[in-house]
């Protein structure tokens, strides 16, 4: 990232349609946001534009995109120090080749602004009067742990966190394969989205047991989901379509030993983490098992809780603390066939 500011280095039948994850499941969500009044999204291609420069004539041409993208340039361009730190970003070979491919493979994102223009409507649907951000992309540089960014009232998208499982770079970082099968094209709004949520509601510290960190994530996941609910299920989550069709199929018994090993209000790290944390799989239950299963039947049971009580609005949602409420409101009990 090369912002030239303090921000250098700065900064995812009925029952064919579950199991196909078309979602959404939830009809709640499926509001009418055609009398939203919001201009259409437009994404800056900082990206594109800045790789286009000159380096013979590097401070005209950045001179010249200044307006354009002030969050990045607003300083003195005449700086040397500041256009060597440039003229170095712009001539490593590892974020040309970054930018190369992103050049190549998203060199149109009309079907992006259209999806986050939609996106944002059903924002502010549910948050009346907020502020939507400015969208730019951007080539991190292999910036992995933060695809997607905000600041100022700025959404960031660092585009080369999208190339797709094979990307040969991806490899070479040594990225675990069950991340690098996320970063492609279908999970760059999903992202998007998971960042609005945390913007909108800063996240807090986790639950002590384990139910308040399964409710916690999955209103979280209930957020995205109320942003952009005709997105596949399995998209809102993070999962590929097998670890989605493995927890349809298992829930009932995931839910069912959850119970009956009375795990709910536990408050033992190694556990939580078993259900909570990101990786490869759970291996308590299978190799095929998704992991971060605590999240989804957080969502689920939050799912339940919304079907239930009309009158709560996402914002109520999302502001409530008592996770035990919401569970034995919610009625949440997946049947075992």
């Amino acid at each position: 990232m090369v912002r030239l500011l303090k921000f250098t280095g700065f900064f995812s039948g009925c029952l064919m349609f579950l199991l196909s994850g078309c979602g959404p499941a939830n009809q709640r969500l499926n509001v009418d946001v055609s009398k939203i009044d919001l201009p259409a999204v437009k994404i800056h291609r900082y990206d594109l534009d800045l790789f286009n420069v000159k380096h013979d004539r590097l401070q005209a041409d950045l001179e010249s995109l200044k307006p354009a993208y002030r969050f990045f340039l607003d300083t003195d361009l005449g700086d040397p120090a500041k256009l060597t730190d440039l003229t170095a970003y712009l001539e490593n070979p590892r974020n040309m080749a970054f930018q190369k491919a992103v050049a190549g493979k998203y060199s149109n994102l009309e079907w992006l602004e259209r999806d986050l223009t939609n996106a944002f409507s059903h924002y502010l649907y549910y948050y009346p009067g907020k502020r939507i951000p400015r969208v730019y992309t951007y080539i991190s540089g292999g910036d992995y742990e933060f695809p997607v960014q905000f600041a100022d009232s700025v959404l960031l998208i660092g585009l080369d966190n999208y190339l797709g499982k094979d990307f040969q770079p991806y490899f070479s970082d040594g990225l675990p394969a069950y991340r690098a099968v996320r970063m492609n094209q279908e999970n760059i709004l999903p992202d998007c989205m998971k960042l609005l949520a945390d913007v909108t509601h800063p996240v807090q510290l986790p639950g002590n047991n384990l139910l308040e960190q399964m409710v916690e994530s999955g209103k979280r996941i209930y957020f995205i989901e109320a942003m952009i609910p005709q997105t596949a299920d399995r998209l809102k989550i993070g999962y590929s379509k097998a670890q989605y069709d493995w927890i349809v199929s298992h829930e009932s018994n995931v839910w069912a030993a959850v119970i009956e090993n009375r795990l709910l209000y536990t408050t033992d790290g190694k556990l939580i983490r078993s259900f909570m944390s990101d990786g490869p799989f759970t291996a308590e239950f299978s190799s095929e098992a998704p992991a971060r299963l605590g999240e989804w039947l957080g969502w689920q049971i939050v799912r339940k809780y919304m079907e239930n009580h009309p009158e709560v609005t996402l914002q109520e949602l999302m502001a409530g603390k008592d996770a035990q409420k919401i569970l034995s409101q919610s009625g949440y009990k997946p049947s075992r066939e």
